[in-house]
């Protein structure tokens, strides 16, 4: 008597297994073994005539889905199959979500067990979750099955609807989403706050008082009893002082001459006001909340920081990592509390154990919030973990902890003082107990250090007492335009917003940036002209789906459906095939929809055109020959676009550039560019018989307006020839590319080896010795954190080349040459061996795999991408049936290998 027991990973299934007797065997399904069809290939041959074929839903009878073993699958479908030939009992141990659920209800359709059937739920991985699961087993919830059945089918509908008007009115390639597109718009909203905001200044006076050895700040506030202006009383789309605002705007002027007023006059405390202050903890992480604060303290990415909790989940260190709910168990109650009493006391422990209640009404996934596993908590020190495991772990353990401390009791002071008719305030802080602050502050990495940052502390003064002025200062302000969103902010927003669900959060981000609809740079999330050309198109032809009151509606919808609320197949019928349903208003709007007007992002205060174009976004502008058309730079954002920028990029296309100087050995005119890629410098002018001049561009943060003679001619000598490297005789060049300056060994047909130069080192100075130096390095990854290997293996037995573990965006991977293999969800870093490297390189290289191949996420998170893989299909599925239609004529032919080339090179 045996019981096949199926989870969703490898590594679940490893640390499972060790929890069950012997007669239990764990397999893992890879997450999904089915789903609906991703490319035209896995449509059956007997459907592939049918219009809904593509949509791989049958709008027609009932919203029917299709779905497929995909080819990646079938293996470990057999496999299973196999296994329970052997089983006399099937329990089904997936993740305890919508997500788990239809993983479960999938495998029962394609296994057709004749064997007794369990479900199994758990939310952590220790022995005592596993034993205890086992003897509450359960049925599947087909509610649940049906509410996540309904998503996808939502999914699939709106991504394979729009996503192909975009490629017809704007640009190939394109996606939308239920919630991409929401988020898009949050994106583009902000920017147009940012392009609309008007920059406000004001003065105010800055003064250091001491009173005994003890210094303070002091900032103005009043003159003869009015409020001087701060930045909270301007209008951001004037610059100016809100309408029926009484208060006193200083200019510089005005500030100086009452700091030469109140020079040398005493000063004298006027008010003294303490305010007592009770803080309490914040409740345990959800999966939005652990995103919000890893972005915040840790700065990881969405993406990342589930990748990492989901490895903390199987291994056994944490609780399900998918969760909407703060509650925490009695166990970890209990665990919590003795953390709490055995590493600060029992003075810093709350006097009653807190227990967290989950305020939204949707809120679903596993049922408890994200803690430590098991029923005592491993310090962070104890999980022998390194790295961003370690300090993820520590970020969980410390927050967990906290919920169960003390409050923290705070005294606030505010200090006023006057000087002739100036009227001065001081904040003070004094922290009077730390409490749960002593274990963990939010934003802060080190609670003790965060504990002396937050105390401000005033001297010892009394009203009528008269503290000397050290110092004192006018200082000038300027207002700021909106923070763009971070990762941290975005998600904060959605999740207020009710729009979509916590667990997609990180990969709809990982899809906006992918598919170009934002860059991240220094953690900011920066919309594209791009983003501005679909959110436009979207909110005048289908407002509904990008507002986030409508798309919250949806969620409410698909939670209902899980608990029996709503009915699912009204509510589609009604979405897609109503009256006013999406394929209705598709239908309707395409033609209204010119796609010159769609390509065109209209911009306040710009006179010339921004289009979107095959290439990127560009300006065009008429003038007396004709339209001028000029590339924007891929660096410059659409809140940071300006009458003078558009005018500069304009005149450089019709009047050509400005020259800087001359070339002290040629006598050729150097100039100063911009170009799509930014400024750079180019040596003489283009004409027939110099179709190529010479061309460099600008480091890194150096601008176009500080670029020198001497600097442009030094430019202009790169690449530099170093010399010859002593092993190979090949030359080494220094020069500067799209990732910034670097060295490079050129060996000709054996390839090419590249150094990054990072400060203080400089592309146009740097000798041989130094990069060769730089080039006996490990090679960096590009995207990584570090170059530094996870384990070095030994050298490859044919090429001589050290093969090291790397840590890369999805996780550990081996490196030979152009191949990049992925170690397996379950394979351990550290027994990883050389054997099993060249094992897994073969396999790859095998398989086709080479430089543009790319380490693919669990078949679990990627079925969570929203709509990201629903364009990539589609397009398959057009490209498909385009070439599959159209093999006639050799002019059709010609159209069908068009069609496959944009889809490939998308």
């Amino acid at each position: 008597m045996s019981t096949l027991v199926i989870v969703e990973s490898p590594t679940k299934a490893r640390t499972i297994r060790n929890f069950l007797p012997s007669t239990y065997r764990v397999e893992a399904s890879m997450g999904h073994v089915r789903d609906l069809p991703s490319s035209a290939e896995e449509i059956p041959e007997a459907v592939k005539g049918e219009k809904w074929a593509q949509l791989g839903v049958n709008v027609e009878a009932d919203f029917e889905p299709l779905y497929v073993i995909p080819k990646d699958k079938k293996k470990i479908v057999k496999e299973l199959k196999d296994a329970l030939k052997d089983a006399t009992e099937l329990i089904l141990a997936t993740d305890e979500d919508r997500e788990g659920e239809s993983i479960s209800w999938h495998l029962l359709q394609i296994l057709k067990p004749k064997v007794p059937i369990k479900r199994m739920v758990f939310h952590e991985i220790t022995r005592e979750a596993i034993r205890d699961a086992l003897t509450h087993c359960r049925d599947i919830d087909n509610r649940v099955v049906q509410a996540q059945e309904t998503r996808r089918i939502l999914d699939r509908l709106v991504g394979y609807t729009l996503s192909p008007l975009l490629w017809k009115k704007i640009a190939w390639g394109l996606s939308a989403g239920r919630v991409q597109s929401v988020a898009v718009r949050l994106l583009v909203r902000r920017e147009r706050e940012r392009r609309a905001f008007r920059q406000g200044s004001y003065w105010d006076l800055k003064a250091v008082l001491e009173k005994g050895k003890i210094s303070f700040d002091a900032k103005l506030v009043t003159v003869g009893n009015v409020k001087v202006a701060n930045g909270s009383d301007f209008d951001e789309n004037t610059g100016q002082i809100i309408a029926g605002r009484r208060v006193l705007l200083l200019n510089e002027d005005q500030a100086r001459a009452l700091l030469s007023r109140i020079q040398n006059k005493p000063w004298t405390v006027s008010n003294i006001e303490e305010r007592p202050v009770t803080r309490k903890p914040s409740p345990p992480f959800t999966t939005s909340t652990l995103q919000q604060e890893a972005n915040r303290k840790l700065r990881l990415g969405a993406r990342e920081t589930m990748r990492i909790a989901q490895s903390l989940y199987e291994r056994g260190f944490i609780t399900y990592m998918r969760t909407d709910s703060v509650h925490l168990s009695e166990q970890a109650i209990t665990a919590a509390r003795s953390c709490v009493q055995e590493l600060y006391g029992s003075e810093y422990l709350s006097p009653q154990p807190r227990k967290y209640t989950t305020k939204s009404k949707g809120a679903q996934e596993a049922h408890e919030a994200i803690r430590p596993a098991g029923s005592t908590f491993r310090t962070p020190q104890q999980t022998g973990l390194d790295g961003v495991d370690f300090r993820l772990y520590d970020l969980i353990w410390k927050r967990t902890v906290a919920s169960q401390m003390a409050d923290s009791r705070q005294t606030h002071v505010t200090l006023q003082t006057q000087v002739e008719d100036a009227g001065f305030r001081s904040s003070g802080k004094r922290i009077d107990f730390p409490g749960f602050l002593r274990a963990y502050v939010e934003g802060s990495d080190d609670p003790d250090a965060a504990l002396e940052d937050q105390e401000v502390i005033l001297p010892a003064l009394k009203v009528g007492d008269k503290p000397n002025c050290k110092d004192v200062e006018a200082v000038g302000h300027e207002t700021q335009p909106p923070a763009r969103y971070t990762e941290a902010s975005l998600v904060k927003m959605l999740e207020s917003e009710g729009v979509g669900r916590p667990s997609t959060y990180a990969s709809i981000i990982g899809t906006i940036v992918d598919r170009g609809y934002a860059k991240l740079i220094a953690n900011a999330l920066i919309p594209t002209f791009t983003a501005f050309a679909v959110t436009t198109l979207l909110e005048t032809h289908f407002p509904d789906l990008v507002d986030t009151g409508f798309t919250s509606r949806m969620e409410q919808t698909l939670d209902e459906i899980a608990t029996g609320e709503a009915k699912w197949l009204p509510y589609l019928q009604k979405f897609y095939i109503g009256e006013m349903g999406l394929a209705t208003q598709v239908k309707e709007q395409e033609s209204q929809i010119d796609a010159k007007v769609a390509r065109t992002v209209v911009l306040e205060n710009i006179a010339a055109k921004v289009c979107i174009g095959k290439y990127g976004a560009y300006l065009e502008a008429e003038s007396e020959e004709g339209p001028v058309k000029a590339s924007i730079p891929q660096d410059l954002t659409p809140a940071d676009l300006d009458p003078e920028k558009v005018e500069f990029l304009l005149k450089q296309k019709t009047e050509g550039p400005e020259k800087l100087g001359l070339h002290p050995d040629t006598g050729e005119p150097i100039y100063v560019l911009v170009g799509n890629y930014g400024p750079y410098v180019q040596l003489g002018d283009v004409s027939e018989t110099n179709k190529k001049p010479k061309r460099s561009s600008l480091p890194k943060g150096t601008d176009k307006d500080s670029v020198t003679v001497d600097m442009a001619v030094s430019l202009l000598t790169l690449p530099r020839l170093l010399g010859t490297h002593p092993d190979t005789g090949a030359k080494v060049q220094a020069n500067l590319g799209m990732y910034g300056p670097y060295v490079v060994h050129d060996q000709g047909k054996v390839g090419k080896d590249y150094r990054s130069i990072k400060p203080p080192d400089d592309v146009l100075t740097i000798e041989i010795d130094r990069a060769l130096e730089l080039l006996s390095q490990p090679k960096a990854v590009r995207g990584s954190k570090s170059a530094t290997p996870l384990k070095e293996l030994g050298a490859h037995p044919e090429s001589g080349e050290l093969l090291n573990v790397y840590d890369g965006r999805y996780g550990p991977y081996v490196k030979h040459g152009d191949i990049n293999a992925s170690l397996a969800k379950d394979e351990s870093v550290e027994n990883f061996t050389l054997q099993k490297a060249l094992d897994l390189l073969a396999a790859k290289e095998a398989a086709g795999g080479g430089k543009s191949s790319k380490s693919k996420k669990s078949s679990k998170t990627a079925a969570k991408s929203e709509t990201a893989t629903e364009k990539t299909a589609a397009k398959k599925t057009t490209a498909k049936k385009t070439t599959t239609a159209k093999k006639t004529t050799t002019a059709k032919k010609t159209t069908a290998t068009k069609t496959k080339k944009a889809t490939k090179s998308s």
